[in-house]
């Protein structure tokens, strides 16, 4: 009896929805924000909502991402340090996950429908007798490396947060993403990989997505999506913020 309660005191604390709500609104280059909110990033038409469906179109750059003529698009070197603030913060447990995709001509135009790289993944900080401890658990932003190898020329850089508070039933978790428009300059020449479509690169049913988080206590956690970009890149478990 102890435990089921627990348990439901957990799921109660948890179920404040449009507070524990979230949005990438800057983009940081170099350990500094730059430009004003949305400069750099695809605003969405959804506030602060996030995607359960992820058969949809939205699944690449949220809800009103598909265009970015209103977007500035920021020049970056490969190997650059990039982030992305976060409005208010991250308020749900789960993973945070980014993934590149080359645009054939300007990000501007580009509508994501091409292959996509994951090039970081934040996990779990730990797991314990209480379970999976989140290491992006609050954090109002976080850095990562654009890797070194990127080719020269302009990308959507996508971030997505998963969260996995519902996800005991299918369609239960939800996506919050947001799309930063880059221009990459350098002489990489990798080949990002593997590539992963939005909608495609997830079926819902991924132990990652569909998951009780609360009860049984999990003992692992399999984040979703391909392997990451380049090959050998370890996933991260503490989170590296402003």
């Amino acid at each position: 009896m102890k435990n089921i309660f627990s348990v439901l005191l957990v799921l109660t604390s948890t179920l404040s929805p449009a507070l524990a709500h979230w949005n990438y609104d800057e983009l940081i280059v170099n350990g500094q924000i730059v430009g004003e909110p949305y400069q750099y990033i695809r605003r969405t038409l959804n506030s602060n909502s996030p995607i359960e469906n992820v058969q949809s179109i939205d699944m690449r750059c949220n809800t009103g991402g598909a265009s970015g003529k209103n977007t500035q698009t920021y020049t970056v070197k490969a190997g650059d340090e990039l982030g992305f603030a976060i409005n208010e913060s991250f308020g749900h447990p789960g993973p945070q996950q980014v993934y590149l995709s080359k645009a054939p001509g300007t990000a501007a135009d580009y509508d994501g429908s091409g292959g996509w790289a994951k090039i970081y993944s934040l996990t779990t900080s730990t797991i314990n007798d209480k379970g999976l401890q989140w290491a992006g658990d609050g954090m109002k932003s976080f850095r990562f490396n654009l890797p070194s190898s990127t080719p020269p020329g302009e990308y959507l850089l996508r971030a997505e947060g998963l969260a996995l508070h519902g996800a005991g039933t299918k369609g239960g978790a939800q996506f919050y993403i947001g799309c930063a428009q880059i221009n990459v300059t350098g002489s990489g020449n990798g080949s990002p990989g593997p590539l992963v479509k939005f909608p495609g690169a997830y079926a819902g049913e991924e132990p990652g997505i569909l998951i009780g988080i609360y009860w049984p206590t999990p003992t692992n956690y399999t984040v979703p999506g391909p392997a990451l970009w380049p090959a050998g890149t370890q996933e991260q478990h503490s989170v590296k913020q402003l």
